[in-house]
């Protein structure tokens, strides 16, 4: 791209998005592009030929640096072209750059502004920036393979904004007590390692400034303990896990409840519902919340939603579970729950949020059942 103007036009013109690109100011002055409407991919849609239509845009410096660089990288994962164009803002008739995307298939819609901000407004400029910010940038088809996983981070970090969790004897936080920066481009092809610059209020009224940091991006995940009230059994998931192994256990086989990732679009309930069809076959109309938070705040940002499902479960001992195309291998287990207690009692069971989740069972275990209507009821 030469030095000149760039035409923003279709998510780049949208607020915030240019600037989370670029890092520049979101400045510009409005303009249009005679003829021409946006068609084809949401993400990077086309200029193309129409009498009569026209792509309201905005006009900016076309920024150098490392803002340019940024806009290249974006540019490259999305397969965005730059061409000349001319462009109308007021009476002038100026030359200017547009970012276009490829030519639409046949029988491609119009890109629309509305839909646009409805499915992606608050995410695209938090997906935009971790893009821009790849290094070296993402090719098209590796961001086909890590596109979700983009959306889940930034879904969370929506989420996370969103939710403010109450501070009565822990540090009520501010505008300002805290901040970061990125001191490295984020690493990895499905979760991602992060290295930041660490700012916060201290205890003893000082600062402290620019620690060095690394984090684990991780996802929001629903977690689902399933239990049957008349039976008083539970439903364990068993399968085979990295970090154990990572780690050096002899055995990385681990007992866990139903999870999985709440996917861009859903809530954490609709995850968990989801998540219990797919990995055991339970089609449940809604979940009971346990409680929600962080596993490990130290070193990740997994944000786990916990809960209860009061399902009817097999009687059978173990059966397989799990989606193929995940490609999920999968052991469930219906047990008593004083079984399951005793895995928790010898060490069977490792995983934090299933013992946590079994012992707020354990608690609340006399009232369910007592709630739950007789057999064949």
């Amino acid at each position: 791209m030469r030095n000149g103007a760039l035409f923003l036009a279709g998510p780049l013109a949208e607020p915030g998005v240019f600037g989370a690109v670029t890092g520049c100011e979101e400045t510009g002055a409005p303009a249009r592009l005679r003829d021409h409407a946006l068609m084809g991919r949401p993400k990077a849609p086309a200029a193309v030929p129409r009498s009569g239509s026209a792509i309201e845009g905005r006009l900016v410096p076309l920024p150098g640096g490392a803002a340019r660089a940024r806009l290249d990288s974006y540019a490259a994962t999305l397969a965005l072209v730059a061409r000349e164009i001319e462009v109308e803002q007021g009476e002038d008739r100026l030359r200017a750059v547009l970012l276009d995307g490829a030519e639409p298939p046949a029988g491609a819609q119009d890109w629309s502004a509305g839909a646009w901000r409805a499915r992606h407004g608050e995410s695209w400029p938090l997906i935009a920036a971790e893009i821009a910010g790849h290094a070296p940038p993402l090719s098209p088809e590796s961001f086909a393979r890590q596109e979700t996983m983009i959306e889940v981070r930034a879904a969370a970090r929506l989420r996370a904004g969103r939710d403010a969790a109450p501070a009565t004897l822990r540090r009520a936080a501010k505008p300002g007590d805290f901040g970061w920066r990125a001191d490295a481009p984020l690493a990895g092809a499905f979760f991602k390692l992060a290295g930041m610059r660490m700012d916060h209020l201290r205890f003893d009224g000082g600062r402290a400034e620019a620690l060095p940091r690394e984090v684990l991006v991780g996802v929001d995940a629903a977690l689902v303990l399933p239990y049957d009230p008349r039976s008083d059994r539970v439903l364990l998931v068993e399968q085979f896990r990295t970090g154990p192994a990572r780690r050096g256990a002899a055995n990385p086989w681990t007992l866990e409840p139903v999870a999985g990732i709440v996917d861009p679009g859903e809530t954490p309930e609709e995850a968990g519902l989801r998540e219990a069809r797919e990995e055991a076959g339970l089609v449940l109309d809604r979940l009971i919340p346990i409680f929600d938070g962080y596993p490990s705040p130290g070193s990740n940002t997994d944000f786990f939603h916990c809960f209860l499902a009061l399902a009817e479960l097999p009687r059978e001992e173990s059966w397989r579970g799990g989606l193929a195309e995940e490609d999920e291998d999968l052991r469930l287990h219906a047990v008593s729950f004083d079984r399951a207690m005793a895995l928790v009692g010898r060490g069977e069971i490792e995983v934090l949020p299933l013992q946590a989740m079994l012992y707020w069972l354990a608690h609340h275990r006399v009232s369910l059942r007592d709630a739950a209507p007789p057999s064949g009821a």
